[in-house]
Parts: C-alpha cells; structure tokens; sequence
C-alpha cells in the first residue's frame, strides 16, 4: 500500500529517488530516534528537533505545555512539516562535485492537534518513550497527574507523506573514471556502547535486557 502522492510530496527532480510506500515510510520513522518539526510563528520559520513516535498511520509529538509551538496548535492544530533522516553511508567520488551520502528520509506534512483524551495521551506517551528504547515505558514509573498537565501531546495524521532513498556507489562523470583518487562508500550505522548506570542506582538493579540488547 501507498500513500497517495500531492503537490506538495511530489518532486521537482530526482524522482526515482522518491516513493510513497507505506512500509517503508513506516520503517524509517521507526528507525529514526529524532525527529525535526518545521513550523512558523509570528511569520518566522522554526524547527526543532523532537522525539516521536509512530503507531499505525499516526505521528505523535509531545513537549511542555508552555512551548511556543505546542500554545499555538491549541487553537486549531498547527501546520507542520516533520523530517527525519537516517545516514547510511558516505559517498565519496573522483570529483567533488558528486560527492553524496547515502540515505533514507521521510517528509510528512499536515496539522498537528493536540491529543485531549486521556488513554490516548497516556498510550501516546508510553508509546514516545518506548519508541526510544523498546519495552522502556514497563521498566519505568509511569507520568503522575503533575507531570501529564505539563506536557502536551500532538497527533499528525500520516496523510501527505513521501521518502526519498539514495544507495549505492558515486556517480562520476565518464571522462573522472581514471583520476587517480580512491572512490567508494563509506557505511555508516548507529551502535550502542556499554551501559552507564546512575551514579545514585541503588544497588543490585541489573541492566534490563530492553536496555542491553538496544540497536537500530
């Protein structure tokens, strides 16, 4: 299944780089830890990185109750634009000029409202830390009263979205093919290192295996 293609996720060049396959939007979301939210207030564009979380075709955001974009989508919802990007590799060619990364990237755009029902706030919630580290909202005390009225939670629905891809080796020009400049893919991925407890974790509390076995 897709996502159906507009004016505004069509583009302007390079289109065999972009499709609108649901399971691979999907799979890039998930993927990603950061999110970046483009918005504009008082004529100004802003972005800012967030985390987020995906469930089903759903994009849920959250933040202070006293941030500025967060006030602003209580009257209405706010217009978004929603990137994430994830670097595979380097691409190093013969020329500077080609030189390029290799990447997957989702664009999402639509209103984002704020979530007033309760379960689903609090689902949205869990589902934002466990997005972060599965299995992590079990293995933590769960937002008291205080700390729910201080946060605000946004859904975007996944309506007009996009991804873009690039694989593979440099493109060099035909004539660079023989210069004498190493060219090639540099890979690039995301590892977890060791654990770092608390300096104040009372003792004989293991690593839980959601939090050792983590990778991306």
């Amino acid at each position: 299944m897709t996502y159906p293609a507009s004016p505004r996720t069509e583009p302007t060049r390079l289109r065999d780089r972009v499709g609108y396959d649901r399971a691979t939007v999907h799979a890039v979301l998930d993927e990603a830890v950061v999110c970046h939210v483009g918005f504009v207030v008082d004529g100004r564009p802003v972005v800012l990185p967030q985390l987020h979380a995906r469930v089903g075709d759903r994009l849920y955001l959250h933040g202070s109750t006293g941030a500025r974009g967060l006030r602003l989508a209580t009257d209405g919802g706010l217009d978004v634009c929603v990137t994430v990007t994830l670097v595979d590799g380097l691409v190093l060619a013969r020329s500077a000029f080609h030189h390029s990364i290799n990447y997957r990237s989702v664009v999402a755009l639509g209103t984002a409202t704020v979530v007033i029902d309760p379960a689903e706030k609090s689902a949205a919630l869990a589902a934002l830390v466990d997005g972060v580290v599965p299995g992590r909202s079990s293995g933590s005390r769960v937002p008291d009263r205080r700390e729910l009225a201080a946060t605000t939670v946004l859904v975007l629905p996944l309506e007009e979205v996009s991804v873009k891809v690039r694989t593979g080796p440099p493109s060099d020009d035909d004539e660079d093919l023989g210069l004498p400049h190493w060219a090639g893919v540099l890979p690039l991925r995301t590892l977890a290192g060791p654990p770092e407890p608390a300096p104040d974790l009372a003792e004989g509390i293991d690593v839980p295996a959601h939090v050792a076995d983590w990778s991306r």
